[in-house]
């Protein structure tokens, strides 16, 4: 089946979002991401995707900040037979150009024929109609009464405005928003929402938006038929680990789980599909009361309390799984898991790819050692360098306050 290309294109170029067409190369092989259509995988599917990753790869799925699912340690030489397997069980396009367009970006509690689904379902059918974006440009669609998706990384958005502004609604009408502009232009349908947002692309790659590769980083002021007038609405919360409505919510420690914990989730009969998150969060649909639900509950590998640390830590793989990284972090993160209060980040390198957020307390990999940032990023100064994992470990327990 694989007639479109007979290796990974590109395998060792950096500097793009990876995907399974285009896979990208680190210490323990190739990267391979998965993007779930209207960010939902059946239960059959997820079960393929666990059974991928272990004959494949090396067992581990990772679900990142944009909510999608990707394997590590594939091999040049497993790659073909990884990609007609994803084909064959729909984890991914056939059409290698397919996973090039925009990614769509769900509020993960949508109902199928709600407007979140609606505007989906529309703008897929229209991608094709967009011009040629940069590669890591997205769409996200968050138009339910509380959004939730205002912090995660989008370039376009079909939001709700505040209450009052528009229809006479609790959660306001319809707004599209450009990424970094605090405002949104109405609209008065979804369809409505969809013709603008695909109009706004086009704008964007004529007004030179190309070159800022990211609609937040295009201060070009917005054309005079996209008036940014309207707030949108505020944020609600993101769904807690535990019951919900639909299922069940769990969590992947550090954003990453064994495919084995994973299954052992989803085995029950009685699930139906999992929803992602950009949250380090699942939404095991059909995971309700009794067998199933305890069944998740239970499972080893998968977080069930909205308070375990490591749901937000920030930690890189490290190494040995990426070639950039001098030090091992997740060993270190789960040890400082509980004894940090505030924001911490564990880093291979200066390159801090897990966060370009400043933390309280960051840890940057140096020739083998860990330099010490406080109130800083990866790449920022260190107040102490070439320290040992035992040697960190110590310094904060000796920190003020332990």
């Amino acid at each position: 089946m694989m007639n479109k290309m007979d290796k990974p294109a590109d395998a060792r170029i950096k500097g793009w979002c990876p995907g399974a067409w285009r896979p990208m190369a680190t210490g323990d092989g190739l990267l391979v991401r998965v993007r779930p259509r209207l960010g939902r995988l059946t239960r059959s599917q997820m079960l393929a995707l666990c059974d991928a990753a272990e004959t494949f790869g090396s067992g581990l799925i990772e679900l990142t900040s944009r909510a999608n699912l990707q394997l590590r340690g594939v091999s040049e030489a497993t790659w073909p037979g990884l990609m007609d397997f994803l084909v064959e069980h729909g984890l991914v396009d056939p059409d290698p150009h397919a996973e090039r367009r925009p990614q769509l970006l769900l509020a993960p509690d949508w109902q199928a024929g709600d407007a979140t689904h609606e505007a989906a379902r529309l703008l897929q059918a229209r991608l094709g109609e967009m011009p040629e974006l940069p590669d890591k440009m997205g769409i996200a669609i968050d138009v339910g009464d509380a959004p939730v998706l205002g912090e995660v990384s989008a370039d376009f958005r079909i939001e709700r405005s505040a209450p009052g502004t528009l229809q006479p609604r609790a959660s306001g009408g319809l707004l599209v928003r450009a990424d970094g502009r605090a405002l949104g232009t109405p609209v008065d349908s979804v369809a409505a929402a969809v013709e603008h947002l695909v109009r706004l692309t086009h704008w964007f790659v004529a007004s030179g938006g190309g070159q800022a590769g990211r609609m937040r980083r295009h201060r070009t002021p917005l054309p005079s038929w996209a008036p940014a007038s309207i707030r949108p609405a505020e944020a609600g919360p993101r769904p807690a680990l535990g019951h919900h409505v639909r299922g069940r919510v769990v969590g992947l420690p550090f954003g990453r789980a064994p495919a084995s914990a994973l299954r052992a989730a989803i085995e029950p009969t009685a699930v139906t599909a999992v929803r992602v998150t950009p949250w380090r969060r699942l939404l095991v649909e059909g995971a309700g009361e009794g067998a199933a639900c305890a069944g998740a509950a239970s499972v080893a590998g998968l977080l069930n309390d909205e308070n375990d640390p490591r749901l937000a830590m920030q930690a890189c793989p490290g190494a040995p799984h990426c070639e950039q990284a001098s030090v091992e972090t997740l060993g270190l993160a789960e040890r400082l898991a509980g004894r940090v209060e505030g924001s911490v980040h564990v880093s291979g390198c200066a390159k801090g790819c897990a966060s370009q957020t400043p933390a309280e307390l960051c840890l940057a990999g140096r020739a083998g050692g860990f330099d010490l940032i406080v109130g800083g990023c990866a790449d920022g100064t260190p107040v102490a360098t070439g320290l040992s994992e035992a040697e960190v470990v110590e310094l904060i327990s000796r920190r003020p306050g332990r």
